[in-house]
């Protein structure tokens, strides 16, 4: 991970691990900087790279940042036969957070990581003090719309280009994503597939079986148990993966200390084209919970 170099000036020491979570189950887990812990959940595309112009903020406001990919983000490992569903991403974040002796953490969750946070926040709330969902809703399955679109093309990556190909898939779906697309370049487009590239069939299969995972339980009937402060930060600019306005209605109705922001002239990649606001989102938000106590 050559990005890694760029945080070295933030603290004493930059901690890239992995953790085993189960047999043939490795977590990647970067950590920088010292303070009270933020846990950053990416989506399905970027993994911790997405999370560097974010990460030097934190920090410098006083942050432990711990980033924690999900099995088959980033570089953390692909399994074929794992468990790809929503609740059994939430279980190894858990396990992840247990191992490292965190609690009371804020957790800031991209897309799809909104709806593992969510997850873990009912079902393990001591692990949780606030959460700030960057563009991700309450998903009832890893299958997203993006997931969708990947798994559609993924059976002819390898015959039309291999890396190359999902590069310009990755590469269009950014710029779609985004108001602002000047952050869309080619070094950064090698950082969000970096993963794919060191495992190209493993990442195919890995996105194959979050297509076809199941849930064991829904999360809607959940979310009112989410009693720590829940900070929703939306793109203004229009974009494909802009949130139903069912999934927003059910969160305002269900969670019972939501606040919502929006971000003008942002897509979906709230924290490439305005780190900024979203680390000054997740500062009021830590002083908020700080003073009001996140767990009742």
């Amino acid at each position: 991970m050559w990005w890694l170099a760029a945080f070295v000036f933030l603290s004493d020491s930059v901690q890239a691990r992995t953790v085993s979570v189960a047999p043939g189950e490795d977590i990647q887990v970067t950590a920088a900087g010292a303070g009270t812990p933020v846990v950053l959940v990416p989506g399905l595309f970027g993994g911790a790279f997405g999370f560097r112009k974010l990460v030097p903020l934190l920090v410098a406001q006083g942050h432990r940042v711990i980033v924690v990919e999900p099995l088959g983000v980033g570089t953390s490992g692909r399994p074929e036969r794992a468990d790809y569903s929503l609740d059994a991403q939430a279980l190894r974040v858990a396990t992840v957070l247990d191992s490292l002796g965190i609690r009371q953490s804020l957790i800031v969750a991209h897309s799809v990581g909104a709806a593992i946070a969510f997850r873990i926040a009912y079902r393990r709330p001591d692990l949780v003090r606030g959460l700030v969902s960057l563009d991700g809703g309450p998903a009832e399955s890893a299958a997203t719309p993006g997931l969708r679109r990947a798994a559609q093309w993924a059976p002819w990556v390898k015959l039309l280009g291999g890396v190359k190909l999902v590069r310009g898939k990755i590469r269009g779906a950014l710029i779609k994503a985004s108001g602002d697309t000047t952050w869309v370049t080619d070094e950064v487009v090698a950082g969000y597939t970096e993963g794919a590239a060191r495992d190209l069939d493993g990442t195919l299969k890995a996105y194959l079986r979050m297509g076809e995972s199941r849930e064991r339980e829904k999360l809607a009937p959940h979310l009112q148990e989410i009693r720590c402060p829940v900070r929703l930060v939306l793109g203004g600019a229009p974009h494909p993966e802009a949130m139903p306005a069912r999934d927003l209605a059910l969160l305002r109705s269900r969670l019972p200390r939501l606040a919502v922001d929006t971000l003008a002239g942002a897509g979906h990649h709230l924290h490439e084209e305005q780190p900024a606001a979203v680390a000054a989102i997740v500062e009021q938000l830590s002083s908020a919970a700080a003073v009001v106590g996140a767990v009742p």
